[in-house]
């Protein structure tokens, strides 16, 4: 039977993650190993310093305490050991996941770690705007995985893929694209006089031909 692990940096309890299970289990058998809170912006990072728990939440439904690496580690190490997934993946995210951002999304860096591991992976993520929807991104997901499924996909296969808020046009394969941020760092003091940061910034899209951020602003 064909077995695909799950995961996300929005939490286990994300309506992305949600709708994308229950698309996949169509697919065959879905284990969801996902982080216990919001990790967004968590990058490719791996707790070393502190032990981590795992809970169940149901049959084939769990939630780690750490980051969507650790949930990868986690699951395919230890839990999946004896029965490692077909695929990984990561999804469905509450906002796109383009261009050089991918280097700061726990989404997509779940999909790092599990290529790490020797396992095909894939990302989905879902522009936040008028017209999104959880569900019909998942079934389009799903489509998506039968097709890579079809085959036994290389061990190194990573796809990223994002969803246009609206109805899809069509599909498009993009290399990433540039932001350029002019980033800023605001000094703010708390009610005790004690000196913060807010690191903040505005973002600008190049806007090159064939990139990732030309295909979403298409439609695509």
């Amino acid at each position: 039977m064909t077995r695909i692990l799950v995961t996300n940096d929005d939490g286990f309890q994300a309506e992305g993650i949600r709708a994308l299970a229950e698309e996949l289990r169509a697919l065959g058998e879905v284990i969801v190993v996902a982080p216990d809170r919001e990790q967004s912006a968590s990058g490719h990072s791996l707790t070393l310093q502190r032990p981590l728990r795992l809970h169940e939440h149901g049959e084939g439904w769990y939630s780690v305490d750490g980051t969507p690496t650790d949930c990868v580690n986690l699951a395919v190490l230890w839990l999946l050991r004896d029965t490692p997934p077909d695929l990984v993946v990561s999804g469905i995210n509450n906002g796109l996941n383009l261009g050089d951002d991918v280097t700061y999304s726990g989404t997509v860096s779940a999909t790092f770690e599990a290529s790490l591991l020797g396992l095909a992976s894939i990302a989905f993520s879902q522009e936040v705007g008028e017209g999104a929807s959880f569900v019909r991104s998942a079934a389009l997901a799903r489509r998506i995985v039968e097709t890579v499924l079809a085959e036994p996909p290389a061990a190194n296969l990573l796809l990223n893929v994002n969803f246009p808020a609206g109805e899809p046009k069509g599909i498009a394969f993009a290399r990433l694209g540039h932001r350029v941020y002019q980033q800023v760092v605001v000094e703010k003091e708390d009610p005790r006089g004690r000196r913060y940061f807010w690191i903040a910034g505005t973002p600008e899209w190049r806007s090159d031909a064939g990139t990732d951020h030309e295909a979403l602003s298409r439609g695509l």
